[in-house]
C-alpha cells in the first residue's frame, strides 16, 4: 500500500535531486529514504528514479507521480487543519515574508502576536517572492506576506496596507527636503537597486520607466541597509519603502524626498492557498499586522512630510 511517507520522500527527492539532501530534509537516513522510494516503485509498478553515480534524475513517470504526490500531501495537510477545529491562531503556522518587509514589520508584529495568541507557534521564513510562492504552493508554507498582486489562480490574497516609496538622496543633493519630486527627477543612471530577484527592484524599474537595456546596475546588494550606505557615500539614489524609513534613515548624509501625487508605492498583503481551511487564522494575522503598524505608520508619514 502506498503511504504518505513514501510520497513525502519522493517529493523531497524531486526537489533536491539528491538522496543525501532529500534524506536530510526529511530527517531520516539515506538508506531509509532510498528503501521507501524503491518500495513505492514496486507498489506503482514503474521506475520513478534513474539512479546514476553521484546523481539522480526522475523519469517522466516519476515527475508526474511527484507532482501528483505534492498535491495529495497539501490536501492531506489541509484536511488535518480542517479536522482539528483549533482556536484561531493556535498551533503551528509556517509564515513567509520578503526581505524588504521582514526587518521592519516583524519587530512590531511578533510581540503583539505573542501577547494576544500565546498558543501560536510561528515559524518564519524570509526569502524572495518567487521562492515564497513556490513553497506556499508546495505546502511548505501556510501563508506569506509580500507585495501584491500575486499571480496564480490557486492563491487567495488579503491586502493590508499601502507602502509609499520615498526617494533617498545624498544630503548634498540639490532638492530641498521639503520639496516634492516627480519620477522625472530621478536620474536613472544614479539609481541604486537591490540585486535581481527582489520584487522591489522590479517595482522601482517599473515606476521609473527604465528600459531594461538602460536599467541601473544592481551592485549585488541584498539588503536596503547596504543600498542606503551606498547613497550615504554619494554613489547614487534609491527608492526606499515608507515602512523602512525609520529603521534605515539614521545617517545625516542621507535625506528623504516625497513624490508628488499620485505617489508611487506598493500594496502589501497576505497570500495563502485557496484550498487552505485556515482563512480565519490569516484574517486574524492580518488584523494584528495592521493594528501593530497603524499608529507608527501614520506618525512616520507625518514625520517625513
Amino acid at each position: 500500500m502506498i503511504t504518505l511517507r513514501q510520497l513525502r520522500y519522493l517529493t523531497s527527492l524531486a526537489r533536491h535531486r539528491h538522496f543525501g539532501r532529500a534524506a536530510k530534509d526529511c530527517a531520516v537516513t539515506q538508506p531509509a529514504l532510498s528503501m521507501q522510494v524503491r518500495e513505492l516503485e514496486r507498489e506503482i509498478g514503474a521506475e520513478l528514479v534513474e539512479r546514476r553515480p553521484g546523481d539522480i534524475a526522475l523519469t517522466d513517470t516519476g515527475l508526474e507521480v511527484a507532482q501528483r504526490a505534492e498535491q495529495i500531501l497539501i490536501a492531506t495537510q489541509d484536511l488535518v487543519d480542517f479536522a482539528r477545529h483549533r482556536a484561531v491562531l493556535s498551533g503551528q503556522l509556517r509564515f513567509g515574508i520578503i526581505p524588504t518587509l521582514a526587518p521592519y514589520i516583524l519587530p512590531r508584529v511578533l510581540p503583539r502576536l505573542q501577547a494576544d495568541y500565546p498558543q501560536l507557534r510561528l515559524e518564519v521564513r524570509e526569502t524572495q517572492t518567487k521562492l515564497l510562492l513556490d513553497e506556499l504552493s508546495g505546502g511548505a508554507l501556510d501563508a506569506v506576506m509580500l507585495a501584491l498582486p500575486v499571480e496564480g489562480a490557486d492563491v487567495e490574497t488579503l491586502p493590508l496596507f499601502n507602502d509609499a516609496f520615498l526617494l533617498a538622496v545624498p544630503a548634498t543633493d540639490k532638492f530641498s527636503a521639503r520639496e516634492r519630486v516627480s519620477i522625472d527627477d530621478v536620474d536613472q543612471r544614479r539609481l541604486i537597486l537591490l540585486e535581481e530577484g527582489h520584487c522591489l527592484r522590479d517595482q522601482a524599474l517599473a515606476f521609473c520607466g527604465a528600459p531594461q537595456r538602460d536599467a541601473p546596475a544592481s551592485l549585488g546588494a541584498t539588503s536596503l541597509t547596504t543600498v542606503m550606505q551606498m547613497v550615504a557615500n554619494g554613489y547614487g539614489v534609491t527608492l526606499l519603502p515608507q515602512i523602512a524609513a525609520d529603521a534605515e534613515l539614521h545617517d545625516e548624509r542621507v535625506k528623504l524626498l516625497r513624490f508628488r501625487d499620485p505617489e508611487p508605492g506598493r500594496s502589501v498583503g497576505l497570500a495563502w492557498r485557496r484550498t487552505s481551511p485556515r482563512r480565519k487564522d490569516f484574517e486574524a494575522l492580518g488584523k494584528v499586522v495592521t493594528q501593530a503598524l497603524g499608529v507608527a505608520a501614520q506618525n512616520k508619514i507625518k514625520s517625513h512630510k
